[in-house]
């Protein structure tokens, strides 16, 4: 993937998506992201619907420098495009949207 200078929302919400698909991959890796955001496996598709969750699926990626790594190697892009992409879909407080 080309390196853009910066992202539009909807190039930053299909590379979020990517991101939430590589932690779905891997057992752990879901376990660790439903774990710290309290939301249940029932409870993903539900979570996926409100506003700022891509955004916190980036948040949660760029949280930890193996996830970071891992991701940035799988998409072949560079790391610091996910906090492109995070600031193209600006900040909004998803955690306290989900019910």
């Amino acid at each position: 993937m080309k390196k853009p200078d910066s992202f539009t929302a909807d190039a930053a919400e299909s590379l979020a998506i990517q991101a939430l698909t590589y932690l779905a991959a891997d057992g752990t890796r879901l376990e660790r992201f439903l774990g710290m955001t309290g939301i249940t496996p029932e409870g993903l598709r539900t979570a996926a619907a409100a506003p700022g969750f891509l955004g916190g699926v980036l948040d949660h990626v760029v949280s930890d420098e193996t996830l970071l790594t891992g991701f940035a190697a799988q998409a072949g892009i560079d790391p610091a495009a996910l906090m492109r992409a995070r600031a193209a879909l600006g900040h909004a407080d998803w955690e306290r949207e989900v019910p």
